[in-house]
């Protein structure tokens, strides 16, 4: 089983950067897609940014620009860069890790990590 554990979030003012990282337990972490994903309150959880297996990226319109995924497969680890944060940007951050169709495994949600954007 996969366990991811995020670190990074606190608080910050407009303009300003966050870098999170999520951190997965298990040796199969590279056939993974990882994505990262947020919920502000009475709010739907949102997809943030996404990264395959292969390094396909993929990312909402509204952080599109200010926001870059990556992945270190050596470090079992999974990055958010975050620049120019707005208000809008407050949520809880969730990372997620999903299997390939063809690997007969469940996906798995860390805890999630707040960012808050305020002055």
């Amino acid at each position: 089983q996969v366990q991811l554990v995020e670190s990074g979030g606190g608080l910050v003012q407009p303009g300003g950067s966050l870098r999170l990282s999520c951190a997965a337990s298990g040796s199969i972490f590279s056939i993974y897609a990882m994505g990262w994903y947020r919920q502000a309150p009475g709010k739907q959880r949102e997809l943030v940014a996404a990264i395959t297996s292969g390094g396909s990226t993929n990312y909402a319109d509204s952080v599109k620009g200010r926001f870059t995924i990556s992945r270190d497969n050596a470090k079992n680890t999974v990055y958010l860069q975050m620049n120019n944060l707005k208000p809008e940007d407050t949520a809880v951050y969730y990372c997620n890790a999903d299997p390939p169709s063809w690997f007969n495994a469940l996906s798995y949600w860390g805890q999630g990590t707040q960012v808050t954007v305020s002055s």
